[in-house]
């Protein structure tokens, strides 16, 4: 049976033999088969960015108040619902919802708090050889994973590092395989200067888990400090997807694999290793399947996915080759395309704060000067261009989305001292938040 929504009505009759309830309408709200064609014939009536703001409806959020980094990084969230054995991390501050779509998006996912995990929850129970969460649901998140005093059994980081890199496990003389994705959240206590100056990305997680072994087998990692505190502005009151309709079409494309739709225009790094491919083919894949379900885009569109997949796992990477684990190689994350063009790829966090990220590799001296080539980009300390001793000049700066410490006093202060008239020709404002924040 499905799901449905009936219409009832009550109609009084003296027959006491008669029902006086009488069922007027009924509406099915849950699929009984998946038509692919009919779906992609529908995903192609919408422009990618339509289909965009669809999705993220769908998902309970405005998509007039987020910009389409954002939008993305929302996105992945709903990764582990459509690809199989997909091992996902957010961290960032409280009230983010970082949880919220693993409770109550899907009935094929399972939250669990920190506290409840077991071997024998999780994987299977040798009592009685019955096999765990991960054999019945399609995602398993773990709420609150971060938390230095917490208690973790050894036996169930080492099974669970088999099972993420090899989708199995083995407990007495059986190996068993699953296919649930699993996803880790967690509150992180300090922001992300503090992290990378004191510590790394990945401080909050108990101290078994800050294993290189273990955090190299995850395939992305999301900036959870990206995302906005949830207040009732953010929240939709347009048209979506009912959500269990959007969770049985997930669940069908887990059977489909796009992972290889980029490499007729791009090709990865020769110095990108096989576990560093794993995560970012998979993150593309699950990306393509929610905004290109019939696997066909743009080069362009295919480029910005792929960016920002290597972006996901290369902040996963660098935090271990650069902080916990220095025997790691050193990985360049870029593509090349067909003409030759490298597509150098960092985070935001590396942009912004290049001698933090970079800080177990210089020393207390000149940092600058020793952050590898190519590496260093628009800072906290550089966004106010004009030096106090030159007159301003005419210039273009450029910022991407989310980056933070920059204010229209550092960009327009200098060229404003003194006058008494401004005029804004063209602002280029096309979004609502473009005339908040201008305002």
């Amino acid at each position: 049976g499905v799901w449905c929504i009936a219409d009832i009505e009550y109609e009084f009759s003296e027959d006491k033999n008669a029902s006086p309830w009488i069922l007027t309408s009924l509406k099915p709200i849950q699929l009984s088969q998946f038509d692919f064609d009919s779906y992609t014939a529908a995903r192609k009536q919408f422009s990618t960015d339509e289909w965009i703001d669809l999705l993220i409806q769908s998902i309970g959020f405005n998509p007039e108040m987020l910009g389409r980094r954002s939008k993305l990084i929302q996105l992945v969230r709903l990764i582990p619902f459509c690809e199989r054995n997909y091992n996902l991390i957010e961290l960032g501050p409280k009230g983010t919802g970082k949880s919220h779509i693993y409770s109550e998006f899907s009935p094929h996912g399972m939250l669990l708090s920190g506290g409840e995990v077991t071997v024998a929850k999780l994987f299977v129970n040798n009592n009685g050889g019955k096999i765990g969460l991960v054999g019945y649901w399609d995602a398993v998140a773990f709420d609150e994973f971060a938390g230095k005093q917490k208690k973790v059994d050894k036996a169930l980081v080492d099974i669970m590092k088999n099972y993420l890199a090899n989708k199995s496990f083995s407990r007495g003389i059986e190996t068993l395989g699953a296919e649930a994705s699993m996803a880790f959240v967690g509150n992180t206590l300090h922001t992300v200067p503090h992290m990378l100056k004191h510590a790394d990305l990945f401080d909050e997680l108990p101290e078994k888990y800050r294993d290189g072994a273990f955090l190299d087998r995850l395939h992305h990692f999301i900036p959870g400090w990206e995302v906005s505190i949830l207040r009732p502005d953010l929240y939709s009151n347009g048209y979506g997807f009912v959500v269990d309709y959007l969770a049985e079409i997930l669940r069908s494309l887990r059977g489909y694999d796009y992972s290889d739709r980029y490499k007729k225009h791009f090709s990865l790094h020769s110095t990108i290793t096989v576990r560093d491919r794993d995560g970012i083919n998979k993150t593309f894949s699950g990306l393509m399947k929610l905004l290109f379900p019939d696997g066909e885009a743009t080069k362009d569109e295919i480029c910005e996915l792929l960016k920002f997949s290597v972006e996901g796992r290369k902040r996963v990477k660098d935090q271990i080759m650069f902080k916990i684990d220095d025997t790691f190689d050193k990985v360049e994350f870029s593509f090349q395309d067909q003409a030759g063009n490298v597509h150098a790829v960092k985070t935001l966090e590396e942009t912004q704060h290049p001698a933090l990220y970079y800080k177990s590799l210089v020393g207390a001296g000149d940092a600058m000067a020793e952050i590898p080539a190519g590496s260093a980009g628009v800072s906290s300390a550089n966004i106010a261009a004009v030096n106090a001793d030159n007159a301003p000049k005419a210039q273009h700066l450029s910022y991407q989305e989310n980056q933070k410490g920059v204010s229209y006093d550092s960009l327009f202060g200098p060229y404003l001292k003194g006058g008494t008239k401004v005029v804004v020709t063209d602002p280029y404002i096309r979004h609502f938040y473009q005339v908040r924040n201008f305002m």
